[in-house]
């Protein structure tokens, strides 16, 4: 036995987490090499002496090669067959149970004759959980393509003296009030607020993202009409330096396309709109960085008035501008129109 064999043999024979037999295995082969008879050591260990020979020439002929694996044919046999986890797979994907929306890991026991950890060790096994759910749309824009390719490139291959801006509105962020003050969070115990909560107005957030710099323009206004839009545009004019072409990424909301705002961009040459298509809202990083001042700020906040929550909000965009970090785009135009090709072939299949 080498020093390098007998200190991975060490290490197995120490460890409280290795298989059981394993641990027995190494503990017998350390004693052999010590000069320990084959009968002596299985007495020691409580294995038979059979079973140490075994080892001895197995350790003998391949040393640590194949170490903790079983042999075809060896070990425990499963309990749970093949056809039974096919029938779990295939009740999972293609059926509901009476009366609910989805299985659960007692419904599918019940249904199948199994207990609900093996149940629940197939799923996690297969990756399957029909417990969660995640909401899609596949657009129907008949520019997808045109407009994907478009938003995606200034992404990947932004153009020289210019500024790629993601923008769009918050609209009705609610300035909420608990009813009773909330406790601090301790050992033991969660930060509380109570589960109620007052209406003290709304403000609509206009907020505009430097793909480069992570850098964000925001502005809380009232309303999100088409004379808000144009009163941020001249905000985004003001703080943009004027030697830069601005590219704005933003959505086919109908206040994007008003007349007066399409009279005001062809007084300002510089502005170059570029609309994603429907129902692409996830083609657009400042929906990223909503959610983001949503869990950090929002949801937890606690507002006495309007004027409060635009504080609070501008206190987040000093924050984020202070230390910015830009999300960084990897996916092509390519990979995201071959997704979106399988999506649309599974509807249609799903359809017909």
């Amino acid at each position: 036995m080498s020093p390098a064999q007998r200190q991975v043999l060490e290490r197995v024979a120490r460890s409280s987490s290795a298989a059981h037999r394993e641990v027995l295995r190494a503990g017998v082969l350390l004693d052999l090499a010590d000069g320990m008879g084959n009968k002596t050591a299985a007495a020691r260990h409580g294995v038979t002496a059979v079973t140490v020979r075994a080892w001895r020439t197995a350790f003998e002929a391949d040393g640590l090669t194949g170490w903790g694996k079983v042999k075809q044919g060896r070990g425990r046999k499963p309990v749970i067959t093949e056809d039974k986890i096919a029938e779990v797979v295939e009740l999972t994907t293609t059926t509901i149970p009476p009366g609910a929306t989805h299985w659960s890991c007692r419904t599918m026991a019940k249904r199948v004759g199994v207990s609900p950890a093996t149940v629940q060790r197939i799923w996690h096994d297969l990756g399957l959980q029909p417990h969660r759910v995640d909401t899609f749309k596949v657009s129907n824009d008949p520019r997808f393509t045109e407009k994907l390719i478009d938003v995606v490139g200034l992404y990947l291959n932004p153009p020289e003296q210019a500024i790629v801006l993601c923008m769009d509105e918050k609209s009705s962020i609610q300035a909420l009030d608990r009813t009773q003050a909330s406790l601090p969070i301790k050992r033991g115990r969660a930060a509380t607020m109570t589960h109620d909560y007052k209406r003290n107005g709304t403000t609509t957030l206009f907020a505009a993202l430097d793909v480069l710099t992570g850098q964000v323009i925001g502005q809380c206004l009232p309303r999100h009409r088409h004379e808000e839009f144009l009163t941020f545009l001249k905000t985004i004019d003001a703080q943009v330096p004027r030697g830069l072409q601005i590219h704005l990424i933003l959505d086919n909301y109908a206040t994007h396309k008003h007349a007066d705002v399409q009279r005001w961009l062809r007084r300002h040459k510089r502005f170059h709109l570029h609309f994603t298509p429907t129902s692409s809202s996830w083609l657009n990083q400042v929906e990223r960085w909503f959610r983001d001042l949503t869990d950090k700020n929002l949801r937890r906040g606690i507002f006495a008035s309007v004027p409060d929550l635009i504080a609070s909000i501008q206190a987040y965009i000093d924050a984020n501008n202070a230390d910015p970090e830009p999300y960084t785009w990897t996916a092509t135009a390519e990979s995201i129109l071959a997704k979106i090709e399988r999506a649309r072939t599974a509807l249609n299949q799903r359809a017909s």
